[in-house]
């Protein structure tokens, strides 16, 4: 290994949210990981730092052809960059996109169990969370095709917020499913956002579909939402970049990031960018191969020692979902049992809804060292509670 994925990185009392903790927690809740990022960026990084002056910055074409470059090698597909925006995060832009496209009392549909920001940028902005809820059997998700069609063809559904990957799942959608969904969207009139967050983050030799890859017919109401925060640990740098086809709704988007102030970088946020973007193939191949050591070990030590415990995870993102519903159904009071007897810091499902109330969603993405400390802490709390309740 070229790169150092072994080193625990101390980030206590250092203003990391993930690590606001008491000394004795280990918090595997909060998606960030506990790696180093590629040197190749913190070097970026450094060598704008020896300027000294830091004036407005302005997002220039070098950017924009880094995230194209990223795509068509890392991916094998065409992001144009003049479809291309800048925005200062994933979520901000959601709910900038929120607030411009849709009005006030619209539905906005997701899959529910899905990631909980979403829940905020919609209902935060007066619109109403329409959910066609991710059907679950035999420890597997599936679309309900019918109740998506028809939450969709509801004249109050002007915008639907599609995690590709999924969120907490791990689900990766596959291109067919992927265009079914634009289709439908399409047919609807129904605006297609899309967080792509975790779409590098994919192990197993499966590939992610960018919805902005799909058929130039549906192509006309689409948005993809893309950010090198989760790939390579720099959610603070505050970059994402927003990929429209069309050009009317790229316009009508735009309008949106810049009233809402959120199309201006920070210092930072370009070197780092296009480094991550030209710089950074390596570094996360090797991380890829680590996530799923990790999963490995986890996945081994979890069915040997609780037999009550399904692994449901799909092959994206460095989250661990598990189905606890043999256990307990309910995961907050789950959650916050073993972080009383054990110290660790888990998400409960409920918070992503849906049938989440029944999972725990858990973070792979450290050290090894710290996943063997997570795990023990996690089969040692589940055993306590099975046993007293």
């Amino acid at each position: 290994m070229k790169y150092d994925f072994k080193t625990v990185v101390n980030r206590r009392h250092t203003d990391s949210v993930k690590w606001d903790v008491k000394d004795n927690e280990l918090p595997m809740s909060i998606a960030d990981m506990d790696f180093k990022t590629a040197p190749e960026i913190t070097l970026a990084m450094q060598e704008k730092l020896k300027l000294d002056a830091f004036g407005y910055e302005e997002v220039g074409k070098d950017y924009f052809n880094a995230v194209c470059n990223w795509y068509r090698l890392e991916h094998g597909v065409n992001a144009d960059p003049t479809w291309m925006l800048f925005a200062t995060g994933v979520v901000p832009a959601i709910s900038s996109i929120v607030r411009r496209i849709s009005h006030l009392g619209d539905n906005v549909l997701v899959q529910e169990p899905v990631y909980n920001i979403f829940y905020n940028s919609i209902e935060n902005n007066g619109r109403h969370v329409l959910s066609s809820d991710l059907v679950y059997h035999a420890e597997k998700y599936e679309i309900d095709w019918q109740d998506l069609e028809n939450k969709l063809a509801d004249p109050l559904t002007t915008l639907m917020i599609f995690c590709n990957p999924h969120n907490p799942t791990g689900i990766v959608w596959t291109r067919t499913e992927v265009e079914r969904i634009a289709s439908l969207c399409q047919k609807y009139h129904v605006i297609l956002l899309s967080d792509e967050i975790h779409g590098d983050l994919v192990r197993d030799n499966v590939k992610y579909t960018p919805v902005f890859s799909v058929s130039e017919a549906l192509r006309d109401n689409i948005i993809s939402l893309v950010s090198p925060s989760k790939t390579f640990n720099v959610a603070a740098l505050h970059a994402a970049t927003v990929i429209i086809p069309d050009e009317n709704l790229r316009y009508i988007v735009n309008q949106g990031l810049n009233s809402d102030e959120l199309a201006e970088p920070n210092l930072l946020a370009i070197p780092a960018t296009i480094a991550a973007y030209t710089e950074g193939f390596s570094w996360l191949h090797e991380l890829l191969v680590i996530i799923n050591r990790n999963f490995n070990y986890a996945a081994k030590e979890i069915t040997n020692n609780l037999e009550d415990v399904k692994i449901v995870s799909g092959p994206a993102t460095y989250l661990l979902w598990l189905d606890v519903s043999k256990v307990s159904s309910n995961s907050q009071e789950l959650a916050d049992y073993i972080r009383k007897e054990t110290g660790l810091i888990v998400s409960p499902g409920s918070i992503y809804r849906g049938n989440g109330n029944k999972f725990l969603r858990l973070n792979l993405a450290s050290p090894i060292s710290m996943v063997e400390d997570g795990i023990k802490r996690l089969i040692s709390g589940i055993k306590k509670y099975s046993k007293n309740s």
